[in-house]
């Protein structure tokens, strides 16, 4: 994953963020683990991964905002880095000694687990220092690397990115054919190594004693058809705070595409209807993604809308079908 080690240089010097940055707060903010009750994740329904849910971001970087301006009023300089691709949070927060590094490389809290949103706030105050960095609190324990869909957990604390759902569901270009059955019915972000890490047992996951905050609107799931018949515009309105390859609603359809190939019915009126739409989309890489999922679904009588198709994607799309026939 580029991000930010696409600038090792920027991403790793706080003096890039803050001349004369002297010390660096780290926050970390929960995110809920469990999906509300009544929410809808099975059948034409995409699942979106519970740090993406929601703007859990926005609340953290308000709270990063008062010890920012509480700093200020002290006469310090302090700014808030959240989500940016200006540092690497995880390191921060491991060098703060808020956690260690699991085995599926998240960072995980003592009898917190992995359901967490992190920030910072790099200012000039000569801050004392986090006394040590927390052990690695995993010992024997395995249980994340099977957990894993596609094997993207090569190795304790090592993941191959081009292998990860969470990744893949962000990258440009097609979506790999080898990963689009095990991708499900996500639509952003995977949580499978979350959930099978017994740090983020339910018991250790409760909300902090005290806790009244209700946190931003959830959105767990989201109807695959109605994604699939909105505009760019809309569809930007609405997911632009996810990462979006170059800003082009085409990924999210793309994504809903085969989503929608595997948990779709290939009976359903409005299933078909998106389908079409998709099939005479002008964009080649909808249309390509289309016949997927209406091959999945047994719908191979649509694909005759594409049968002179010129795009090469499209193309080795519908030979793919055809070889699967045969």
């Amino acid at each position: 994953m580029a991000f930010t080690y696409r600038n090792p240089t920027r991403s790793t010097d706080p003096g890039r963020i803050l001349h004369d940055a002297q010390a660096i707060v780290v926050g970390a903010r929960r995110y809920p683990s469990r999906r509300p009750q009544g929410t809808e994740v099975g059948r034409g329904s995409g699942i979106v991964a519970r740090y993406a849910s929601a703007d859990y971001y926005q609340p953290l970087r308000q709270a990063l905002g008062a010890i920012a301006s509480h700093l200020g009023e002290a006469g310090w300089q302090a700014r808030v880095v959240a989500d940016d691709n200006a540092l690497v949070d995880r390191e921060a927060a491991h060098r703060a000694g808020l956690g260690w590094y699991g085995k599926n490389t998240n960072l995980l809290l003592a009898g917190q687990g992995s359901w967490f949103v992190l920030g910072s706030v790099v200012t000039d105050a000569p801050l004392p220092t986090a006394q040590q960095v927390m052990v690695d609190g995993c010992g024997a324990c395995r249980r994340c690397l099977p957990a894993c869909p596609t094997g993207a957990l090569v190795a304790p604390g090592v993941l191959d990115a081009r292998k990860c759902l969470a990744w893949l569901l962000q990258a440009p270009g097609m979506f790999p054919p080898e990963y689009r059955v095990a991708l499900g019915g996500r639509l952003y972000g995977c949580d499978d190594c979350q959930e099978a890490c017994p740090e983020n047992a339910a018991d250790a996951r409760a909300a902090p004693t005290g806790s009244r905050d209700p946190g931003p609107v959830d959105q767990s799931s989201v109807d695959l058809v109605d994604l699939l018949g909105q505009s760019d515009e809309q569809l930007l309105a609405r997911f632009g705070r996810w990462y979006i390859p170059q800003r082009q609603a085409r990924y999210l359809r793309r994504n809903a595409l085969v989503a929608l190939g595997n948990t779709g019915d290939g009976g359903d009126r409005r299933v078909v209807g998106a389908l079409q739409r998709c099939l005479g989309d002008a964009d080649p890489i909808v249309r390509a993604h289309a016949v997927w999922a209406a091959a999945m679904l047994n719908r191979q009588d649509l694909l005759a809308a594409v049968a002179g198709d010129a795009d090469p994607d499209v193309r080795r799309e519908l030979n793919r079908v055809v070889a699967d026939l045969t």
